[in-house]
């Protein structure tokens, strides 16, 4: 099986390569535009296999992706390839729309002219996976979780960009046929992680001594789902999926921002001891507008029908990132040196609350 995996060098994609390679049969066409968050360093360790290919491309680019698809004849496509951090899509929602939006729509059209012309055979065996986020559900209250019928209701120019492209998804398979699946997923974390993102930037600041700040009073509550639980997910449900469906993936982990931060804290303290305790280091900033109380998935779907379920608790999962860091700082040393030291992302969103 040939799979070209979009996004393949951010963080969940590039988890999903190196699981695809190490523990799948496959040949891995690996498809990255490479920008902020795009690291090749995460792909080290399978970058000399023969069986990945990494392209450095584009997937607004039409005439590219047509070529590719061409070379390569892929029999999967997995579609990671997203702008994916809610405070940028804040303070600059145009590369959302451009690679969320019309990056989807352009795959989608160009893998319909391109499975259209497959053999009867070949077109049964074709998928084309959209991997998105629970955040296109909007917000819960208390209770409840988030089912593959909920409504949609995106309410960041992010999640916008993300339930318009799964509609995108959605509609190319009732208009066309086009034979895709879809999955939502809650927030993930993990090894690899660029530090914009609360666990990793946490784990840092934590390490350095830096105040780490929490939006509002750190009451919102996330569904926290390790990063190789889900790409072990993402593979159960393109390899064993039915065509036309969703599926929910999380971590039935659901925690406040608050304790995220804690545990992280202590985690810290058991592992490189200082002088006070860095839960001290915790403060509390301006929160952002729009900013959702409560994710949380069911995932009862997936359960049943794929017999998946999550193998990392929060508690398990969180050791093993806040070891992989500090084993791995030449890794996120040059990210806080060249790209983000650390700085408050959605500036607008602050500055709108003064």
């Amino acid at each position: 099986m040939k799979v070209m995996v979009t996004g393949g060098a951010g963080f969940i994609g590039s988890a999903l390569v190196r699981m695809l390679i190490a523990d799948a049969d496959v040949e891995v066409i690996n498809v990255d535009k490479l920008t902020y968050a795009g690291n090749l360093a995460s792909l080290e360790e399978i970058a000399q296999s023969p069986r990945h290919r990494f392209v450095r491309a584009d997937i607004c680019d039409r005439k590219t992706m047509e070529d590719l698809f061409e070379e390569t004849q892929p029999d999967l496509i997995m579609h990671l390839a997203a702008e994916s951090h809610v405070d940028r899509s804040i303070d600059g929602p145009t590369a959302f729309i451009e690679t969320n939006i019309v990056g989807t729509y352009t795959l989608l059209d160009v893998a319909h002219a391109y499975w259209s012309k497959r053999s009867t055979s070949r077109k049964d065996d074709f998928r084309f996976h959209h991997i998105s986020t629970d955040e296109v559900f909007g917000s819960l209250g208390t209770e409840g979780h988030f089912t593959e019928e909920s409504p949609y209701s995106p309410r960041s120019p992010y999640s916008a960009s993300k339930a318009s492209s799964d509609h995108l998804v959605q509609a190319w398979h009732h208009t066309y046929d086009l034979p895709i699946i879809l999955t939502n997923c809650s927030n993930n974390y993990g090894p690899y992680q660029f530090p914009e993102k609360l666990i990793p930037l946490m784990i840092l600041n934590g390490l350095e001594g830096k105040p780490l700040p929490i939006y509002g009073a750190g009451e919102n509550v996330r569904d926290w789902l390790y990063v190789e639980d889900h790409t072990r997910a993402l593979w159960t449900v393109a390899t064993k999926g039915k065509v036309g469906e969703t599926y929910n993936i999380g971590g039935e982990a659901e925690l406040q921002n608050v304790d995220v931060v804690r545990q992280i804290c202590d985690v810290l303290d058991d592992l490189c001891p200082t002088a006070n305790p860095r839960r001290e280091l915790i403060t509390f900033v301006a929160d952002r507008p729009g900013h959702d109380a409560r994710y949380a998935m069911d995932i009862g779907k997936i359960k049943s029908e794929l017999d998946w379920h999550p193998t990392e608790t929060f508690e398990t999962g969180l050791r093993k990132t806040v070891i992989w860091y500090l084993e791995n700082v030449r890794w996120w040393e040059q990210i806080r040196r060249e790209r983000y030291p650390g700085q408050r992302l959605g500036v607008m969103a602050a500055q709108a609350m003064v």
